[in-house]
């Protein structure tokens, strides 16, 4: 049995619209969050299985990856400009949160991923690979 749960996260300044997919695209969940490391950790640790979350490169990206990371099986930053499929048909949070866990359902993604300040004493730079 796949335990795996697919979640997209449109994420602000102050708030971030999640959605929680399965492995066989069934909603599971849709949320909105306060942008705070507690409010997000609490609904992760909420969740069971196997967690795969995915968001937009942004401000607060870096700042999401380093938290997210030691609590999910799979961190994915992904390109906006990229993501075409968030462009059509109607726009709001909660739509944009559901569409980037579908593409992260389908493996439709391009990451872009953070490299660790705290090993390389640099500022936070983004690669693609």
């Amino acid at each position: 049995m796949n335990d795996a749960k697919y979640i997209g996260l449109d994420v602000h300044q102050a708030t971030i619209s999640a959605t929680v997919l399965d492995c066989t695209g069934k909603l599971v969940m849709e949320s909105i969050l306060e942008t705070k490391a507690a409010t997000i950790l609490q609904f992760i640790h909420g969740l069971r299985g196997s967690l795969h979350v995915t968001f937009e490169e942004g401000t607060c990206a870096a700042w999401l990856h380093d938290l997210l990371k030691p609590h999910v099986t799979r961190v994915l930053v992904c390109d906006p400009r990229k993501n075409a499929l968030l462009k059509v048909g109607n726009k709001s949070d909660r739509i944009d949160s559901r569409k980037l866990a579908e593409l992260l359902r389908s493996n439709l993604l391009r990451s872009v991923y953070q490299v660790n300040r705290r090993k390389t004493r640099k500022p936070y730079k983004w690669t693609r690979y």
